[in-house]
């Protein structure tokens, strides 16, 4: 695709990135046009700012204070690497960004800080706000994490329940005390005491096979699930599960994003080939075409706290298990570097994670093709 005057112009349909709805998914523009990004793997939106924003891709944070018109590096002394995860304290004021060098923290306007997190959670995929102030937790390589104190040091949780794997997804509820949902090894694991303990919730659901999990937006205590291949909803906080609606297709899906509006009759999915959209309850899916990369993978959807019917959605050329993979294996050589030579080893791990721009698009449209 080329400009009236002859010079490349954006091709959405050749590169990852992060785009945005403000129609719960109907339409989408891109929110980082110019920025010609691999792998989109996270956003974070101010709770008191709709316009600040945390954009955490596969070479470099970036942030932006105009809604995703402009964006600057964030740190890039730090963060010239993958950064995995980022999340904002209810005050907006206080930010965390995972990486495979570790999780980092920054209060106002000072510099970002090193927290203390055990080894076993690098590379962190997820970060969590927890309903009490300075709890959050973090989704690590192996196993769940939490913080009282802003993020500065982290202790593993549910050690004896929870199983040392990779976990899928992590959400807080919001009910009349928060319930923390997580999934590992495609089953769904509940705590309503702050993590301290936990016990798989996933009765009439198919063993093993849980992608992902979510609040509904708009009914406190309902939650939503996606198999391989069906959408699923409870409206006791996962204590029983039904099915909704029919199957997405024939096969499998990976599925990454899960987002529902109009009681349960707009559905989102986020897949390893592109965004899927039912209107009528799961009946029937069809894909979102229009601006969007489609033959790419969709990773993370994010709801805009200011406006429900916001949602941002990530995209990547390599596939996300790829991604997480090269990210887990860059941990391992960070690990064993000395600290003041991690912000300079970023740059080789960006390498690592990006590849060739030409191979990476050739193993994206394979990987959806197969």
């Amino acid at each position: 695709m080329a400009s009236a005057a002859g010079a490349p112009a954006h091709d959405p349909s050749a590169w990852g990135g992060l785009f945005r709805s403000r129609d719960d998914g109907g339409a989408w523009l891109s929110a980082d046009a110019g920025l010609f990004v691999g792998a989109a793997l996270a956003v974070a939106v101010s709770p008191t700012d709709a316009s600040h924003l945390l954009y955490a891709t596969d070479t470099r944070l970036l942030r932006s204070h105009n809604a995703g018109r402009d964006w600057v590096p964030e740190a890039p002394q730090l963060f010239n690497g993958p950064t995995l995860a980022v999340a904002f304290a209810p005050d907006g004021t206080r930010a965390w960004a995972a990486t495979p060098a570790g999780v980092f923290v920054v209060a106002d306007d000072a510099a970002w800080i090193k927290s203390d997190v055990p080894a076993a959670a690098i590379p962190g995929r997820a970060l969590v706000l927890g309903s009490q102030p300075g709890r959050v937790y973090l989704l690590g390589a192996r196993g769940l994490y939490a913080s009282s104190d802003h993020g500065r040091r982290f202790v593993r949780l549910g050690q004896e329940e929870l199983p040392d794997a990779a976990g899928r997804a992590l959400v807080a509820v919001p009910a009349a005390t928060q319930t923390l949902f997580a999934v590992f090894d495609g089953r769904i694991w509940v705590s309503a005491d702050d993590g301290k303990s936990w016990g798989p919730r996933d009765a009439g659901l198919p063993q093993g096979q849980v992608e992902t999990v979510t609040a509904d937006r708009d009914k406190p205590g309902r939650v939503w699930a996606a198999s391989s291949n069906h959408v699923h909803v409870s409206d006791d906080l996962g204590a029983t599960w039904r099915s909704w609606g029919r199957p997405i297709g024939e096969g499998s899906f990976t599925i990454r994003g899960l987002a529902t509006a109009q009681d349960g009759a707009l559905i989102v999915l986020a897949t390893h080939k592109g965004l899927l959209r039912s209107t009528d309850g799961g009946n029937t899916w069809s894909q979102v075409e229009g601006a969007l990369p489609v033959h790419l993978e969709a990773g993370p959807l994010v709801r805009d706290p200011h406006d429900a019917q916001t949602i941002y959605a990530a995209f990547s050329l390599v596939p996300y298990s790829e991604l997480w993979r090269r990210a887990e294996q860059g941990s391992n050589l960070l690990s064993q570097l000395d600290p003041v030579s991690v912000a300079g080893a970023g740059a080789f791990l960006a390498l690592l994670l990006i590849g060739g721009g030409l191979g990476a698009r050739t193993l994206a449209r394979a990987y959806r093709d197969a």
